[in-house]
Formats: structure tokens, C-alpha cells, sequence
């Protein structure tokens, strides 16, 4: 049972109810709506239509109510209308929703950025700036670093995930859908950007450790670029949508020893990890990790959009006043938001229910994964989790089968997401203020799939 210190509370009562066949008509007749005005380019993972959320559920305008295990994305860590940021957001917007911080600045975006000092990783001096997305905090980071450092290129790794904008679609691996389709491309590309081999432990040819996945990433890099050409790493401690990937122990460590050794930055983009989602403020903290420089977004501000990097004073100052900004990063009512949802955070101790969220799953699915032949792998850390599934005695991806379990959660009442370059991986993202209760109501859905499906 989740204990009453950690136990929030619920607008919606916590169970899902499926009252029949869905999309039900009022998702439908949205369908089609959408479909004479929004571009065929947006997708969506489920055919309903929310009308309200909270806790661990999402109730559709037709009455369902399904478990929610994706947060948006990892969006809404503390619920999709957590007290304290509806509260705050309230309160923003009765006295002013915008002014643009580069015109008439205001407390909230400092008061944010003082959190950010206090939490992201390391004692030293640090400076931020906010932005809207992920991949608007990612394109700013190389900004900074390409220019503190007066080097232009950029190392990402296999199977990352930065974005969609050209610069971060440069360093995104995965091609289709994000970079390409059968129709064709979305290039040119931004240039001066090289991939070096991950550390994906499950899917090695040979059995090696964190550290000789690094030599192996930095031989290619002083082989192929040079060190003292780099401007800057990034890396996802845990990467997202290529497939929930825990590097091997000692991989972050070496590189980044590495990286200080020739003046290269190191850029944590946790934009998908950060803020609680694997039972640390950061999963930089995991391994000890102090990044020069951290891209957040996704749960950082309860659903609302903001995004921010902070990184070494020594670095964000080299940029000259004008050089970073936007009309609307650090909007007044994003800012409350974030600090709304830090509170419920540390109130609620949200790193610690992260954990918790492990035990309860991992122990639930590793048992499955033994009996299972169709579960390769389960990994991940806190409520950052995933099943890798195969065709059973084999490492081949069975990305059918991880299909038809989504679908089949979903008919029974219970939203999960898929990723993984070869699209075989489900992942695991519940609101960390989801209740025991309900987690396990939605593991019975989740197991029973996997069993129709192996």
C-alpha cells in the first residue's frame, strides 16, 4: 500500500471503466473533425479523446476511463492537474500571462532558475536559460557550446532521440519517422554532427563493460573527428525513444572523465529522464555524473511548456546579451507551473516513489520475463521502465508482438507507450503519484497481454 505521506489526492476516482466499444462516438466525430484540419504528419498513439485527467487515470469524452502508464510522455510526473500547479497557474494568469522576460523580465523565471542551480547536479557556479521544448533546450546547448569552446562539431550516440527541429534531427538516430519516410527526407541535415556506438548492454556482440564501450566511442572520435575539433557530447543518460537504454556501469563515467580532459562539453540531455522520472532529480546522478551543461523539459513543469538548460557560469556567460532567448522561453505562467510542480516533488518525496514504482514492477515483470521467452530484457530505473521483446531463443525484435500488446492493453482500459529503434520495446511511464492500487490493476492488463501474445 502506498503510505498516507506519499498518498495525494484524486479528483477522479482511480479505477478504469470501459463502457463499451471505443472510439465511442464523441472520439469519432472528434476524428473526423481533426481530420479536415490538422496535418496528417501529427499522430497520435490511442483513437480517444481526453476530457479530463488526473492521478493515474485519463477519462475520455465518452465516458472511459483508462489506467494512464505514458504521463505524456513523461510529461505529467506529479498528475495531469496536480493541486499545487493548477493552483499556481491559476494565480499566474489573474495577474499576467506574458510580457516576454527579454522586454520586462519578472521573480518567476529567476525563481525558477534558482531551483534549477540548487537541484541539477554539482556545487559549482551555474546559469540558465528557459526555452518551450526538449529540442529547443537542445539546440541552445549546442549554441553554447559551440561557441565557448570556439570548436564546431557535436558527438551524439546510436539510438538517440534530441528532437525534431534540423539541428536535433541531426543527432536523432532513428530515421524513420523522424528524419525520413518512403516518401522521402526531411534533410539536408545541420552539418558538423558524428555518431559514435551506445553502450546497449542487452543487444552487444560480445560481452563488454562500460568502460570499453567508451574507448571503443572515443577511439572512433579522436580516430574520425579529433578530440580537439568537438565542441560537445551529448548524451541521454538513459535514452527514451530509442529504447528505454541503460548504458553499461561505467560508460558516462569515462566518457565524461574523458570529455574534461579535452576542453569537450558534456551535455546531459534529460529531457526525458530528469525530475524524479528514475528516482533521482537527475539520472546523471546515478553514476555521479556533473554535467557542463543539462537540457530538461517534460516533467518539469506539470504539463505546461517549458524547457531550460543550466549549465556552468563560465559557459553560459561566453554567450554575449541577445545571443540566447526567445519570445516566449520562461513564459510567466510555465514558470509557476514548474515551481508548483517542484513543490509536489519534494513534498511528496517523488524520488522515493519512483523507487518504489520500481520495486513493484520490475519484481512483477522479471518473474514474467523468466517464465517468458517473448521478454528479452527488462530494464530501466525508477518509473523510467521497459520490456524489450523477441522472437523467443533468439535477440530478434518482435515488434509485431509489442504492437499487438499495446493494442490489447488498450482495449482493456490501460494506455502504454512503445519506442526502441527496431519498435519492439513497451515503456513504462506512470504518473509517480499513481496509486499501488492501480499500478497493479494495470501490470494484470499489461501481463495478461503479454501472455496472449506469447
Amino acid at each position: 500500500m502506498t503510505t498516507q505521506a506519499t498518498q495525494p489526492q484524486y479528483r477522479l476516482e482511480q479505477k478504469r471503466n470501459i463502457r463499451g466499444e471505443f472510439p465511442g462516438p464523441k472520439s469519432a466525430e472528434l476524428a473526423a473533425r481533426r481530420a479536415k484540419v490538422v496535418a496528417g504528419g501529427v499522430a497520435s498513439s490511442v483513437p480517444v479523446y481526453v476530457a479530463d485527467a488526473d492521478g493515474g487515470i485519463i477519462l475520455d469524452v465518452d465516458g472511459n476511463a483508462f489506467i494512464d502508464l505514458g504521463s505524456g510522455i513523461a510529461v505529467t510526473s506529479v498528475g495531469a492537474s496536480d493541486p499545487a500547479v493548477v493552483g499556481a497557474v491559476k494565480d499566474q494568469v489573474e495577474h499576467f500571462t506574458h510580457t516576454c522576460f527579454m522586454v520586462s523580465p519578472y521573480e518567476g523565471y529567476i525563481a525558477v532558475a534558482e531551483k534549477l542551480a540548487e537541484l541539477t547536479p554539482g556545487d559549482h557556479e551555474k546559469r540558465s536559460v528557459l526555452f518551450n521544448s526538449g529540442a529547443e533546450a537542445v539546440e541552445n546547448a549546442v549554441k553554447v557550446a559551440r561557441l565557448a569552446t570556439g570548436r564546431s562539431a557535436v558527438v551524439a550516440f546510436d539510438h538517440a532521440y534530441h528532437g525534431r527541429t534540423n539541428l536535433t534531427m541531426g543527432l536523432t538516430a532513428k530515421a524513420n519517422p523522424y528524419k525520413s519516410s518512403p516518401a522521402g527526407s526531411f534533410g539536408p541535415f545541420a552539418p558538423e554532427i558524428y555518431r559514435v556506438p551506445m553502450s546497449y548492454p542487452f543487444r552487444e556482440e560480445a560481452e563488454i563493460t562500460g568502460a570499453q564501450a567508451a574507448e571503443r566511442a572515443i577511439t572512433m572520435i579522436e580516430k574520425q573527428i579529433g578530440g580537439e575539433n568537438v565542441a560537445a557530447i551529448i548524451i541521454e543518460p538513459i535514452q527514451g525513444e530509442g529504447g528505454f537504454i541503460v548504458p553499461a556501469e561505467g560508460f558516462l563515467p569515462a566518457l565524461a572523465s574523458w570529455a574534461k580532459e579535452k576542453g569537450i562539453v558534456f551535455i546531459a540531455d534529460e529531457v526525458q529522464a530528469g525530475f524524479c522520472r528514475t528516482g533521482a532529480w537527475f539520472a546523471s546522478e546515478h553514476e555521479g555524473i556533473v554535467p557542463d551543461i543539462i537540457t530538461m523539459a517534460k516533467g518539469i513543469a506539470g504539463g505546461m511548456p517549458l524547457s531550460a538548460i543550466t549549465g556552468r557560469a563560465e559557459l553560459m556567460d561566453a554567450v554575449h546579451g541577445g545571443g540566447l532567448g526567445g519570445t516566449y522561453g520562461g513564459n510567466p505562467v510555465a514558470c509557476a507551473a514548474a515551481l508548483g510542480a517542484i513543490r509536489t516533488m519534494e513534498e511528496l518525496d517523488l524520488n522515493a516513489r519512483a523507487r518504489a514504482i520500481e520495486t513493484q514492477v520490475r519484481d512483477r515483470l522479471t518473474k514474467l520475463a523468466e517464465e517468458l521467452g517473448i521478454i528479452g530484457e527488462v530494464r530501466g530505473r525508477g518509473a523510467m521502465l521497459a520490456l524489450e521483446f523477441v522472437n523467443p531463443g533468439t535477440k530478434e525484435p518482435n515488434a509485431a508482438a509489442t504492437k499487438a500488446i499495446a493494442e490489447r492493453c488498450l482495449q482493456e482500459g490501460v494506455i502504454i507507450l512503445t519506442c526502441g529503434t527496431y519498435g519492439n520495446v513497451v515503456r513504462l511511464l506512470p504518473p509517480l503519484v499513481i496509486s499501488d492500487e492501480l499500478l497493479a490493476d494495470a501490470l494484470n492488463v499489461l501481463e495478461a497481454a503479454i501472455r496472449a501474445a506469447g
